[in-house]
């Protein structure tokens, strides 16, 4: 803190300083809320709803709306929100982040402002980041505003169209940030408006709001259909990237001369990237019977073996991702969790499948994609809360335009947060940490020991072992038991191993948790998880299995807190819980997470991080000086060194690696605001197809019109008559042209006018349009051209999307050598082909439409173009539909066209790869 904030007080502290009022007026309201019977409090909401409807705004019915939604949380979860949690919420009504440490009732929190903004019945999505959380607010939460006549929605992956509907219909919905995502894209793709499932993007509560918003947003959304077969290109490149010699390097120098290294292929670590030296090429072209291997026409065959490369030189079993017998499943780096149904795109992921040598996947044809600053973007108002929040307000600030607030806690931190201990070797810093449990352990201190990967977990716990000391780990392969894990992590000498602990989501109560154990022991007699859900409430009910559930867990949780009870207090008396950090991550904000598991509201505990100078984090962005210094001063590997010397230099290699991490997601999100604009134009106008009814015949006359003046113009273009392609415009027109039109003498050109061929056609397509409505009936016709308008729009905006990935690649490596700014060549270019695209969903449109003719005896369908059927970053299947395209034998066929042979690939995927394939 500097001396300005010292004297005159942080910004938060400024900021709280201005809630403290609203927060007053809202305890004062207590008695009165306190006072009333269930029915009266129940009827607060139609009375709140009734002065929204006079003209009142959020803001002035906010003290009566927090004071009835906290009476109501007190009646009916016994929980009654403090002081701290009621500023939290006030944060949240106003569009900010709210950073509230652990254990202090974020979830509680957000049910004040999700009452509040849910009245306006525009609906309120609270965000998870993960569906077991979702579910488990949505039942607790939704009691209480269910008791106050609100209704809640949980969205979860799997759950049918119609269970979606509903949920969205709801009043307050509870789901992922990837549920929520996919479900705009893919509300996006339906062919009826009727299947659409949201209504819109009113107010957001984000939870974790860190982890979502920045850790998630560096890989956008992507709903993919399967595309072609997986080549045998990828297990070949996989026996050649076999064969090959590594060098790895800490950082790669652009200077330097990297062409006499004597090795295949170089790995730069701190970037994680791979480059195949020119030595490495040669042996390409020995192996794959080519000629020069950087050729454009090795393209194809450059992005398998690159592909090979990176999976053996940066992409590590039990790291970034595990084998597991569903295939190669990625693992979150920041939450340690595995992502299912997630793929890496771009063929890495078959290539890491081909290295593992398992199935290898289909690859994946892009349907739709958005980054999560672009969805969360379009929200009237964006909140969230975190307990670690303020290392990125600078992120939030510039990309949300979201501020950070910090609340202070309800009770002081008492928590010891010890200096770090820095170790030689990883050899010395494990025998530190095994002699720390061991010491914690022998006194009965509960520790969470916290590893950066699953890799680095079950070594330290083979270490545990080996040494005697009982332990539990928690990782990405040991998970179906979290909840359970972490809630009883407290207990006396309990010593847990576990990947990062972001967003775990329950808390860590020192001698153990006698609600979850209660709630656990009533499965165990097999009772119903609504019933469950309830079994805690105190709302007026008559079930008598809902009255036999409360008496149940009531007797539990009374037998579970007086069994713990002794236990906490020797656990207090202990230290409480010992966190205990064996290497600092690439973010502050997870060494911060994991730190927040301890010393919750009140209680003791203690943390230190043990390092070492072989740590990734010290080896790649550490000082070389602090290097060759401990070097000097001769230290053996079991004698701590002091971390002053090396404070600077963690803290400087952490904010530059967050300072990259930044700049790469700006990056990320300033091409796809590119994207976003044109995604706009199209779901905008998709939207409007799908609610046109009788305004569609307007919009395809338009179109109609629109493509003949434009054809008319371009291909009389020139001053004279006499040099006008009227040949051209008829084979571009056949739908309005005949063969005999224009067939004018010399003398007749002097007297042609543009204006004349335009009415002409623009006549006869009018004409043949009403003969189409005739011939099909009006209502069938409009359901005609709908569906030829939408499936024309999908099948454009789908190849436009790989068009424009494929731009990227090319953009970056032009831009490269011609010292030009990447993203403004991309805006021009890609604009151009936006039009382009337009112009042909247009053309491509009036032809079908002035050309169909209806089958006999047989019903007009709508036919959905993309249909997937599993989102993930990667996945889903589509089929694409065959089509012949011929083309002269002296006409060349470029790599992106489609292939003459009618398979519907791309040349180059196709008889352009099997033309070099032939060579191996």
């Amino acid at each position: 803190m500097g001396l300005a904030e010292k004297i005159f007080g942080t910004y938060s502290e400024k900021q709280i300083k201005k809630l403290e009022k609203t927060a007053a007026i809202i305890e004062g309201l207590a008695e009165k809320y306190s006072a009333m019977t269930d029915d009266e409090l129940r009827s607060t909401t139609v009375k709140l709803k009734d002065r929204l409807a006079a003209g009142e705004t959020l803001d002035e019915i906010l003290p009566d709306a927090f004071a009835a939604v906290r009476e109501a949380d007190d009646r009916v979860l016994g929980k009654r929100p403090f002081h701290v949690q009621l500023l939290g919420g006030i944060i949240l009504h106003q569009g900010r982040i709210a950073e509230m440490k652990t254990g202090e009732g974020k979830t509680l929190v957000a049910t004040l402002p999700a009452y509040l903004n849910a009245l306006s019945g525009k609906g309120v999505h609270i965000v998870t980041v993960n569906d077991y959380l979702a579910r488990r607010d949505s039942e607790e939460m939704g009691r209480v505003y269910s008791f106050m006549g609100l209704s809640t929605g949980l969205v979860v992956h799997g759950m049918s169209n119609e269970e979606k509907q509903n949920a969205y219909r709801a009043d307050i919905t509870y789901g992922t940030n990837n549920e929520f995502g996919f479900d705009y894209l893919r509300d996006n793709m339906v062919v009826y408006k009727e299947r659409m499932v949201q209504r819109g993007h009113n107010f957001a509560i984000v939870d974790e709001v860190d982890s979502i918003l920045v850790d998630e947003a560096r890989t956008p959304l992507i709903i993919s259909g399967a595309g072609e077969e997986a080549t045998d290109m990828y297990e070949k490149a996989d026996r050649f990237a076999r064969t090959l010699k590594k060098f790895v390097i800490k950082e790669m120098d652009t200077k330097e001369d990297h062409d006499n290294i004597e090795a295949d292929y170089i790995v730069d670590e701190k970037a994680r990237n791979v480059v195949l030296t020119p030595r490495g090429a040669k042996k390409a072209e020995a192996f794959f019977s080519v000629e020069n291997f950087t050729d454009a026409e090795n393209a194809d065959l450059m992005h398998y073996v690159n592909q090979a490369i990176r999976a053996h030189g940066i992409m590590f079993r039990d790291q970034q991702y595990v084998v597991t017998d569903k295939g190669v499943i990625i693992v979150d780096e920041f939450t340690g969790r595995m992502m299912y149904g997630r793929r890496y795109s771009d063929g890495l992921h078959q290539a890491i499948e081909a290295k593992e040598g398992v199935k290898i996947e289909k690859e994946n044809k892009t349907l739709a994609t958005i980054t999560f600053q672009n969805y969360f973007r379009m929200y009237k108002k964006l909140s969230g809360m975190t307990g670690t929040a303020l290392t990125e307000q600078e992120e939030f600030r510039e990309i949300y335009r979201l501020d950070v607030v910090e609340v202070p806690t309800n009770r002081p931190m008492i928590r010891q947060d010890h200096p770090d201990r820095v170790y030689k070797t990883v050899n010395g810093k494990y025998q530190a940490v095994i002699e720390q449990i061991r010491e914690c352990h022998q006194k009965g201190q509960p520790v969470l020991v916290g590893t950066v990967s699953i890799e680095k977990s079950e070594e330290l716990s083979r270490r545990l072992m080996a040494a005697g000391i009982k332990h539990t780990v928690l990782n990405a392969k040991y998970h179906q038991k979290e909840a359970e894990i972490v809630a009883q992590a407290g207990k006396l000498g309990a010593v847990t191993i576990s990947t990062n602990m972001a967003g775990r989501g329950t808390d860590i109560m020192l001698g153990g948790n006698p609600e979850f154990l209660a709630k656990q022991e009533m499965r165990a007699k097999e009772i119903p998880e609504e019933i469950i859900a309830e079994a805690n409430g105190t709302s007026s009910t008559d079930d008598p299995q809902v009255l036999e559930a409360r008496a149940m867990f009531k007797q539990l949780y009374a037998k579970h807190k007086e069994a713990i009870a002794p236990e906490a207090k020797r656990v207090r008396e202990a230290g409480g819980l010992f966190i205990l950090g064996t290497e600092r991550h690439e973010s502050r904000r997870i060494d911060n997470q994991l730190r927040g598991r301890s010393g919750r509201q009140g209680d003791p505990g203690e943390s230190r991080f043990y390092l070492s100078l072989e740590d990734d984090l010290m080896r790649l962005f550490g000082s070389e000086r602090i290097m060759a210094l401990v070097d000097r001063m001769g230290l053996d590997e079991t004698t701590p060194i002091d971390a002053r010397m090396l404070s600077n230099s963690i803290e400087g290699a952490q904010s530059k690696i967050e300072s990259n991490n930044f700049k790469r997601r700006k990056h990320v999100l300033s091409y796809d605001d590119v994207m976003n604009q044109q995604r706009s134009i199209i779901y905008k106008q998709r939207a409007d197809v799908l609610d046109g009814g009788d305004g569609i015949s307007d919009t395809i006359k338009k179109m109609m019109l629109s493509n003949i003046k434009e054809c008319v113009a371009a291909h009389t273009a020139d001053e004279l008559a006499e040099n006008w392609d009227l040949d051209g415009l008829k084979a571009n027109l056949p739908y309005v042209c005949r063969e005999d039109d224009f067939n004018y003498t010399p003398e007749e050109f002097g007297t042609l006018a543009r204006q004349d061929i335009s009415e002409l056609l623009e006549t006869r397509a009018l004409e043949k349009y009403e003969e189409k409505e005739e011939l099909f009936g009006k209502e069938v016709f409009l359901e005609v051209q709908r569906s030829i308008l939408l499936r024309n729009v999908d099948l454009a905006w789908m190849e436009h999307i790989d068009t424009m990935d494929d731009l990227k690649g090319m953009i970056n490596l032009q831009t490269h050598y011609a010292q030009k700014d990447p993203v403004t060549e991309y805006r021009i270019i890609s604009g151009d082909m936006f039009d382009a695209m337009v112009s042909e969903i247009r053309d491509k449109t009036v032809r079908t439409i002035l050309s169909v003719v209806p089958k006999a005896a047989q019903p007009i369908k709508r036919v959905q173009v993309a249909n997937p059927v599993m989102a993930g970053f990667e996945g889903g299947a589509q089929k694409t539909a065959r089509v012949t395209i011929k083309k002269s034998p002296s006409e060349k066929v470029g790599r992106n066209d489609p292939c003459p042979c009618g398979s519907g690939k791309k040349y180059k995927n196709c008889c352009g790869a099997a033309g070099a394939s032939t060579k191996q």
